[in-house]
């Protein structure tokens, strides 16, 4: 027999890979082009013409004994070097090679991270709403996953209730910035308040508490919104990075952990993290990832496309009578639903419209509609959100 925790696991998958699937088995019966999925966060715009020239040209000319051979589980020097020469060009911070880990994804970095700080028992608190994942990452290590309660208001943390969840046991604090699935980017207000909060509680307890950013929509951002960075309010803080928004490269699983060298016992911290990503299995990011990356530090998906959905989108609903927020930044709408947020996804259902409950991101009410889709998947929607609103007796602005 499998284990308890993976038979659970198998037996409640993600809403959101459900709803996905789900959209593969209508898209059967009623053709793609007839079926609206707002469920799973997959760019649907291709990665930048850089990402295939670097990759052709380091196929045709780096050595392949080199180019598919190991290295250091932090990864390439000279890739880390030109990620810390980067990001310090755009941030002014002062990193170098020593301060970079590559990892496989956001999603390997954060749990590269959390196996190098937890011990059993130990608390991690993050702020509803939130990527439920992070709910499995913690418990992979023994640790016990805690939610804040939203602010409603603005989605911004709710750093009153916050202060009043952090205790003795709380050994890290995760957050994600643009926010998936608000859209709302966490202010340096937020951000100056935080850190504050976490240094008074450090000191008060007498042992670290590690902030965690997860930031991989940290390039998506519109209209000018400046995305703080977060290792300049708090120095016990690790940077989770992956280009699989940015560059559009979901499927290839390529990232990076930043570890400040402010950070304490900063030596200690790095070696075990770098030891990390070999026991958990990952033993080094993919080496022709590394360097395809290296040579895009400065490309980016255009962003007029998700702009435009994200307008389109907004207005179609707004006007229809939907209460939603505007999202700053990443590629997913925050809808306030009229009924019980499961029902109404039922409700979406029965015209083809697929979205996640917001029961799933821990804030019933509301559910996350993920707008890195065709436009016309958007347009064609629209009649079917207009009969919902009807439905519910919302009145068209």
């Amino acid at each position: 027999m499998i284990s308890k925790t993976m038979s659970r696991l198998a037996g409640n998958n993600s809403a959101i890979r459900a709803m996905f699937e789900e959209g593969n088995r209508l898209a059967a019966l009623y053709g793609r082009e007839n079926v609206y999925d707002f469920s799973l966060g997959n760019p649907n715009f291709p990665a930048p013409d850089a990402v295939k020239d670097a990759a052709t040209d380091i196929l045709e000319t780096v050595d392949p004994m080199s180019l598919h051979g190991y290295m250091s589980n932090a990864g390439y020097d000279f890739v880390r070097k030109a990620i810390a020469d980067n990001l310090n060009g755009r941030f002014g911070t002062d990193f170098s090679e020593k301060n970079i880990i590559m990892t496989v994804g956001a999603a390997g970095g954060l749990n590269v991270i959390l196996k190098t700080v937890l011990d059993p028992g130990d608390e991690v608190l993050t702020f509803a709403p939130y990527f439920l994942e992070y709910g499995n990452y913690v418990s992979n290590f023994g640790g016990v996953l805690k939610a804040v309660a939203p602010n409603t208001e603005t989605f911004q943390p709710n750093l009153d209730a916050f202060r009043e969840m952090l205790s003795p046991s709380v050994k890290a604090v995760i957050i994600n910035t643009p926010n998936n699935p608000t859209g709302v980017v966490y202010s340096d207000a937020t951000l100056r308040a935080l850190g504050d909060i976490m240094r008074e509680k450090e000191s008060e307890y007498g042992h670290e508490i590690y902030l965690i950013s997860d930031e991989p929509y940290r390039e998506l951002a519109y209209e000018g919104v400046e995305v703080p960075y977060v290792t300049k309010y708090y120095d016990n803080t690790f940077i989770g990075y992956s280009w699989s928004k940015s560059l559009s490269l979901p499927g290839e699983r390529i990232g990076y952990v930043v570890i400040p060298s402010e950070m304490a016992d900063f030596n200690t911290t790095f070696e075990a993290a770098s030891i990390a990503n070999r026991v958990l299995g990952f033993v080094n990011a993919p080496s022709l990832q590394q360097r395809i990356v290296a040579r895009c530090l400065d490309s980016k998906t255009d962003l007029s496309g998700y702009d435009d959905n994200r307008r389109t989108l907004y207005n179609g609903l707004t006007e229809r009578g939907f209460e939603c927020v505007f999202p700053q930044g990443a590629f997913y709408l925050w809808m306030k639903t009229p009924v019980d947020d499961k029902e109404f996804v039922q409700a979406a259902k029965e015209y083809n419209i697929l979205v996640v409950p917001g029961s799933s991101f821990a804030c019933p009410g509301y559910v996350r509609i993920a707008y890195c889709v065709a436009k016309s998947t958007i347009v064609n929607s629209m009649e079917g959100f207009g009969r919902l609103a009807e439905k519910y007796g919302l009145k068209k602005v």
